[in-house]
């Protein structure tokens, strides 16, 4: 990956442009630095997106699309209009993002080692097993927005919205930091690495800001980007 390289213009990829600014800015203050200051490779380290904090990030896109959700189950109970394709976008990214990226990751790099290590190994299991009933619902929530929306659409919203919310609050404040403190410094700078590529690999280079655009857009449309307009 790139390190040491002074940067221009910055770059919408998340990690990259951290990692470029903070080591442009570690190599200005190493020439004029005195022995008591940081070295630029602390510095760079500090800069790194760690792989919890990019697993956060994307708990946010899911977060997003949950908000979405709940817009979507109010209009339907109230028996207001809602495009179909607008819930089928939302499980889209769902299916895209969430199911095929990001679960992928923690069942592959995060739960094995736990599991390794005897740590949080039930809240895995159930993990596990909620990955699976998310894709279970995104299949029906899929299948039945194609011919249009109906109480079941926002029953199956309801279901995967009450699991997901605390299913991403228990893996931010207990599963994450179990994994951080079971693998050591070096591995863990490595997974981030893996993630990075693994994005770059499924999602193309701009696959998490094409994402959050995306959610945005249909945040848009159901009138519910305004981060002002939550404000009691």
């Amino acid at each position: 990956m790139m390190s040491g390289r002074s940067i221009v213009v910055p770059t919408p990829e998340r990690r990259r442009f951290l990692r470029d600014s903070a080591a442009g800015a570690a190599l200005l203050l190493a020439g004029c630095a005195s022995g008591g200051e940081r070295s630029s490779a602390e510095d760079s380290d500090d800069a790194e997106v760690t792989p919890g904090e990019d697993l956060m990030q994307e708990h946010g896109v899911l977060e997003r699309v949950l908000l979405v959700y709940g817009e979507v189950i109010r209009r339907i109970e109230r028996g207001e209009s809602v495009d179909p394709m607008l819930i089928s976008s939302a499980a889209g990214i769902v299916r895209h993002f969430v199911e095929d990226y990001h679960e992928k990751n923690e069942e592959q790099f995060i739960f094995p080692r736990l599991e390794s290590a005897k740590r949080e190994v039930q809240t895995v299991t159930t993990l596990r097993l909620q990955h699976q009933r998310g894709r279970d619902l995104t299949d029906e929530i899929l299948r039945l927005t194609k011919t249009g929306v109906n109480d079941q659409v926002a029953v199956l919203l309801r279901k995967f919205e009450r699991m997901y919310r605390p299913h991403a609050a228990r893996e931010d404040t207990v599963v994450f930091p179990a994994f951080r403190s079971v693998v050591g410094r070096s591995e863990y700078a490595e997974l981030g690495e893996r993630f990075e590529d693994d994005e770059h690999k499924r999602l193309g280079d701009h696959g998490f800001e094409d994402t959050v655009a995306e959610v945005a857009r249909i945040e848009t449309a159901l009138g519910i980007f305004d981060l002002a307009a939550f404000t009691p």
